[in-house]
């Protein structure tokens, strides 16, 4: 677990060692992916001048890269995913009124505090897609405001989310997407805190993709493993606005090569060292998280949404089995699972054969508790949220 040393009679914790920390054994989130040594490393030798002045190196260096890998003009470093889906959208959104069109699952909506409203005055419409995994240019166009009636509230903003709880929207419907809103004036925001595992599962470059959208946030302190910081990329004028953003909330950072250093080695190791991920170690989660579906459902359980990346999410409720008994089983066999989400990071990869047994134990635990129940009654259905126990 981790790593330890006696120097002149105490002992010196030492936290940076990536899979053989608490991470290698933690499926509640891609979040829980810790920094590894050679991102230390990079921390030791980065720049450390004033990004707020945008002059650190390091910090430069981090941004274009990951602008050129995108296809776009200019990149901005921010402190997290929901910073970068609210600075775009404050700067795509300039003068109200102005709406916004995106999945009724989207982070913006369910997991970023109201921050879309708070920020832009934007009335925010969410959308079930018809399909129940992602929505389509049909979705939107039932969905969006064109006219310039007193009473309606214009779309402006679409906002699309990709991977979505793990699910894939393909680049063919992004394209029809976004040539509809281009052609009625209509910003694209992609939130691709995921789209490293969308490009990694071979759905797309992220060239291909980022091309659709106007904005794009991309996160490293998820997959990728770095401990801190988004990215966010699109034009230079978006991106100059966004920055003025940036600061006016108090995201602006003085010595920043010490976050950006790791962000832009977990970019190249772990995700790859060009817009398809090559040599990137991203894929071989999308083979592990299959392989502990298929050991869920052959032993005759249900999954709540299909496998597309390195998401598995199990019908629980099927099973018969409560969220805070499945954690408790984790908990005894040294797993720490949150409910029917399990997300199989590269860190999880790297000790999956201490992994996957475990899991198929818990897995079979569960089966054997749902075969000596009576039939379940029927509770109160409920709003849910991925971070509170329901």
């Amino acid at each position: 677990m981790d790593a330890s040393n006696e120097q002149n009679g105490t002992k010196k914790h030492n936290a940076w060692v990536g899979s053989a920390g608490a991470a290698g054994y933690d499926l509640r989130s891609d979040t829980m992916t810790t920094p590894t040594a050679s991102m230390l490393a990079a921390i030791q030798s980065c720049s450390l001048l004033d990004d707020v002045f945008a002059e650190d190196p390091t910090t430069i260096d981090l941004e274009s890269h990951c602008a050129a890998l995108a296809g776009k003009e200019a990149g901005l470093f921010v402190l997290s995913g929901t910073m970068g889906n609210q600075l775009a959208l404050r700067s795509l959104l300039t003068q109200p009124p102005h709406g916004v069109v995106c999945d009724y699952r989207s982070h913006i909506v369910k997991y970023e505090a109201g921050g879309v409203s708070a920020l832009t005055g934007a009335m925010v419409k969410p959308v079930v897609p018809k399909n129940g995994i992602h929505l389509t240019l049909e979705d939107v166009k039932d969905n969006v405001y064109l006219d310039d009636d007193v009473h309606t509230c214009p779309t402006r903003a679409i906002s699309l989310e990709n991977t979505l709880n793990g699910m894939i929207m393909p680049l063919d419907e992004v394209r029809r997407i976004s040539e509809f809103a281009r052609e009625h004036g209509i910003k694209l925001h992609c939130d691709g805190a995921r789209l490293w595992e969308v490009v990694a599962s071979g759905a797309g470059s992220l060239t291909d993709f980022a091309a659709c959208f106007d904005t794009v946030s991309l996160c490293f302190s998820k997959g990728l493993g770095a401990p801190i910081g988004s990215v966010l990329v699109g034009d230079k004028n978006v991106i100059k606005h966004a920055r003025w953003v940036r600061k006016s909330i108090g995201g602006g950072l003085r010595q920043s090569g010490v976050v950006t250093a790791a962000a832009r080695v977990a970019v190249d190791e772990t995700f790859g060292k060009g817009p398809n991920g090559e040599g990137g170690l991203l894929r071989e989660t999308h083979v592990l998280a299959k392989e502990v579906a298929k050991i869920w459902t052959d032993l005759g359980g249900k999954l709540f949404h299909p496998v597309h990346t390195n998401m598995v999410w199990l019908d629980l409720d099927d099973a018969q089995c409560s969220a805070a008994r499945i954690d408790e089983l984790g908990k005894e066999l040294g797993l720490k699972l949150m409910g029917n989400r399990m997300i199989i990071h590269y860190q999880i990869y790297q000790n999956r054969d201490f992994v996957v047994p475990r899991l198929e134990t818990i897995f079979k635990t569960v089966f054997q508790e749902k075969a000596n129940k009576a039939a379940p009654s029927e509770g109160v259905t409920a709003e849910t949220s991925m971070y509170r126990t329901q």
